[in-house]
């Protein structure tokens, strides 16, 4: 992360989504940053456009005292102002020692870390009594630093301490008397800088990150930069990245994110919440106090241990002994022995490896109760039925090759469910035949759709977010940009392909009712499909849909797969399904909607418990990606794959 942050001067990119466990599931040690969600905007407000509409859009920060906005003057003047809330290292310095020569910015640095023996509760208050002292005494620029950390201490976690001292302040009427400056090590990677942005920091000094970076060129692994350079763009990295957060919710500047919370809380206490992060939404409890401290005594007593080596924690890759992948090497090997010798028992084998897994998503939580007496085989419906609500997820051609989608159409095909073309278009050669795909993808940036594309459908979806990276576009590298991909595209070869966050032509449920009678225009035998993205607030969304006249709504979780995308978006946006699909089931029938719609789920399906989970939850049919494409093989023609 860091060092593609430093040397791109942009994020890393990477795909097939988020498969390990939800922190507060996870058996290892997670941070605090992993059990929030980021918000997104759908359909009304849509996201910003952070890259053809950056000119609109804001870092600059400001310290000093907020005055009265209805009496102006100019003691207003006295604010310092910086281009990010990412300091480099010497305008941290700078700003401290204003303090020193103009009361208008005296400053105090006060420390996170605390002694072992002390509850983490009993700290955060204490830091926060600290805190309202300092500020009531005049105190304008407050540094909370983890920094100078001794053995027989702890370091309260910087986001709960920003989050505790910003609403201690909001509670003392003293907010806008302070800034914030959080020295951390915790913060690397974009999301957590906007974590602590949106829970009231008004700039970072991630000093430990810059350690890191410089620590690559003394040992050669980064070569030709020096230390200023290699400082600078990485705050490059996480301004870009800052930007694409704040575009998610359609807000163009920082002052107006900061102390937001335009987060979901996935697992975290209620005690917790309600004094570090008051009124977030928080749907689901679990870690508390007592847990994240016996963490920080786990990591304490790894990182006093200098026999000790602390090994990759595979949060972003499997390794052995690591994190834990649903799609680990045994998952994915019993998989592929079940579809190539289509023996039921080997199908079994991989079902239990997922069914009976540790709890790592909310629906193995769940478990199904059974009836007294079983119905007869006779009664239930028939298999050929079931396989109609069973669709491929989008997966556009240039995510995969033609030869693999094409598969995965013929197999939908056969089966009797569809086969959905994803994002780019489809080759017109596969139209009225077994390789067409039947439901046709309209998302964002529109390539390749065109009227004869869509008159070969039965489904048109449009997509206006994807699972595993609501809120943004999706974008195909260049080096995939061939002259088929190109043509079909409507592009030139060799030419990043980026489709921009929002629809340019939905800003309101309005709008998207006009696209949908549009389509029905065009193909007036073909359903319209809206896809949208669990998270707090959907049903409302999906209640509008259904006004709208859409046929289908495809409610999709985080923990789905996808192609090109920044790593902290894959990790960090979108809920679990289980709740969105929920959520929708309900306010549809609160709304007496939901007989009037079909209501689908996608996101890391694997099994048929699964499905029956879904079921239970209000789904009518399922959507499934990555597992279909893990299940292609080659036979004796290695230009052309098929799906057993």
């Amino acid at each position: 992360m860091l060092k593609v942050l430093a040397k791109a001067g942009q994020e890393a990119v990477g795909s097939m989504g988020d498969d390990i466990p939800m922190p507060v599931l996870s058996k290892k040690i997670r941070s605090p940053y992993d059990y929030f969600r980021q918000q997104f905007a759908q359909v009304t407000n849509p996201p910003i456009d952070p890259l053809r509409e950056n000119i609109v859009m804001s870092l600059e920060t400001c310290f000093g005292e907020e005055r009265n906005l209805f009496e102006e003057g100019e003691d207003h003047a006295q604010r310092v102002v910086v281009a990010s809330p990412v300091l480099s290292e010497s305008q941290f310095r700078q700003v401290k020692a204003l303090g020193e020569t103009n009361a208008e910015y005296k400053s105090i640095t006060l420390s996170l870390n605390y002694d072992a023996n002390t509850g983490l509760e009993s700290a955060l208050d204490a830091l926060c009594d600290k805190a309202e002292q300092a500020v009531a005494n005049g105190t304008v620029v407050l540094v909370l630093s983890d920094r100078d950390i001794t053995e027989g201490t702890l370091p309260i976690h910087a986001l709960m301490a920003t989050g505790a001292v910003h609403q201690r302040l909001i509670q003392a009427g003293l907010r806008c008397d302070a800034n914030m400056i959080i020295e951390t090590a915790t913060a690397r990677d974009p999301h957590h800088f906007g974590t602590l942005l949106g829970y009231g920091a008004t700039a970072i000094y991630p000093y430990l990150a810059y350690a890191s970076l410089n620590d690559m060129i003394h040992s050669n692994e980064i070569k030709d930069l020096d230390r200023a350079e290699l400082a600078r763009r990485y705050r490059k990295g996480i301004n870009k990245g800052l930007f694409k957060i704040i575009s998610k919710m359609g807000i163009s500047t920082i002052a107006s994110y900061r102390g937001a919370q335009l987060f979901e809380i996935v697992g975290l206490n209620d005690e917790v919440v309600d004094k570090c992060f008051t009124a977030t939404t928080s749907r689901v409890s679990g870690t508390g106090y007592d847990d994240l401290q016996a963490d920080d005594k786990k990591l304490a007593k790894q990182a006093w241990n200098q026999r000790k080596k602390r090994g990759q924690g595979g949060l972003l890759k499997f390794i052995h002994g690591g994190e834990y992948h649903a799609y680990n090497p045994d998952v994915i090997a019993t998989l592929q022995k079940a579809v190539q010798g289509g023996n039921y028992d080997d199908y079994k084998a991989y079902a239990s490896l997922v069914n009976e897994r540790a709890p790592m998503v909310l629906r193995d939580l769940m478990k199904v109760k059974l009836a007294d007496k079983p119905l007869e085989i006779n009664d239930v419906e028939d298999v050929s039925h079931i396989l109609k609500r069973f669709d491929s997820a989008g997966m556009s051609l240039g995510a995969l090759s033609p030869e693999a989608h094409e598969a995965l159409a013929v197999a939908m095909n056969r089966l009797g469910g569809r086969s959905n073309s994803g994002e780019g278009g489809e080759d017109p050669d596969r139209f009225g035949n077994e390789r067409v795909s039947k439901i046709k993808q309209i998302a964002s940036g529109r390539f390749g759709v065109t009227p004869h594309y869509l008159v070969n459908a039965e489904v048109l979806q449009i997509k206006v977010a994807q699972g595993a990276k609501p809120g943004e576009g999706g974008q195909l590298p260049g080096g995939k940009v061939n002259q088929m991909i190109a043509s079909l595209r409507h592009s030139v070869p060799g030419v990043t392909l980026i489709s921009p966050p929002p629809h340019h032509d939905i800003y309101s449920i309005e709008d998207l009712a006009q696209l949908i009678f549009d389509l029905k225009q065009v193909n007036p035998s073909a359903l319209v499909s809206v896809k949208l993205v669990s998270e707090p607030g959907v049903g409302t969304i999906a209640a509008g849909v259904a006004k709208a006249y859409a046929d289908l709504i495809t409610v999709s979780g985080y923990d789905g797969g996808t192609a090109a995308s920044p790593l902290t978006s894959i990790r960090y946006a979108g809920s679990p399904w289980e709740l969105g699909l929920s959520e929708t089931q309900q306010a549809l029938r609160a709304n007496d909607l939901r007989g009037k719609i079909r209501l689908q789920t996608d996101g890391g399906i694997k099994t048929g418990l699964d499905v029956v989970k879904g079921a239970i939850l209000g789904a009518e049919s399922f959507g499934f990606g990555t597992t279909p494409m893990l299940s292609l093989i080659h036979i004796s023609e290695p230009t052309r794959p098929r799906l057993i």
